[in-house]
């Protein structure tokens, strides 16, 4: 399967985690990456592999990003993931062994959520649909995230990519800021009976983020994980309160209306 498929990346200022990433994929005959237009050195880490292929594009939506992507892969198949996604080797060899049974047009791979680099026990972070027949996906836009959508039958991989974002607090506190805002509009213009339990909850603001403190902590074990359990619970806790914050502020400005 390794022969026919293609790594897909979207990058921009990716320096703390690109190399790590691309380390893992020099069994790739092309990975394709769309940068929108990085400041640091990400473009100087690119250079250091020849199988990649930049295109810069400019970042409109995740979707539209990803979608045109897609557009320039000439494989078969897609592994599309995030600068900071680092496949394990029994992943690498579980993908070669695959067989391409023609009912299959993808595969959910389950994460392991690592901060600075170790792995923890349990976190929020679901198995993604991350690796399947590029003229089988398309990508929808989801609240401040995106998600692709497989016509066909999708099945289970086993062994795991580990999530391994270096990037400093400030880059996260500005991304979660602008993710926010939109997942707060997302929320306001959507009625509860068409939510999940989970984005209800978040809608109250009050509970949201005390219940992730607790989850992450205790019913994810995050507490047996020394400081890199506290630090992920905290910063769950932190991104519930900066929606909290903005459902709020966005409610307000409503009623002034």
């Amino acid at each position: 399967m390794l022969a026919k498929t293609t790594p897909l990346i979207l990058t921009y200022n990716e320096e703390p985690n690109l190399d790590r990433t691309l380390q893992q994929l020099t069994w790739a005959n092309e990975i394709v990456i769309i940068d929108s237009y990085s400041t640091d050195r990400t473009l100087d880490i690119i250079a250091g592999y020849p199988q990649i292929r930049v295109i810069q594009h400019k970042f409109e939506s995740f979707a539209q990003q990803c979608n045109f992507g897609l557009s320039q892969i000439k494989s078969e198949w897609v592994l599309s993931i995030d600068a900071d996604y680092i496949l394990s080797p029994e992943l690498i060899n579980e993908i070669a062994a695959i067989d391409d049974f023609p009912d299959v047009n993808g595969y959910l791979v389950p994460f392991k959520y690592c901060v600075y680099g170790k792995p923890l026990r349990g976190t929020l972070y679901p198995a993604r649909q991350v690796l399947y027949r590029v003229n089988k996906g398309l990508y929808l836009n989801d609240g401040h995230a995106h998600r692709v959508k497989i016509d066909g039958q999708v099945t289970s991989l086993t062994h795991f990519i580990y999530h391994d974002d270096r990037k400093p607090l400030s880059r996260w506190l500005w991304a979660q800021d602008r993710y926010m805002v939109i997942e707060s509009t997302k929320l306001l213009a959507t009625p509860d009976r068409e939510l999940s339990w989970g984005d209800r909850l978040r809608k109250r603001k009050i509970f949201a983020p005390a219940i992730i403190l607790i989850y992450c902590l205790i019913v994810k074990g995050g507490i047996l994980d020394g400081w890199q359990g506290w630090y992920y619970a905290f910063q769950r806790t932190l991104a519930e309160l900066l929606l909290a914050i903005h459902l709020i502020e966005a409610e307000h400005l409503k009623s002034n209306r």
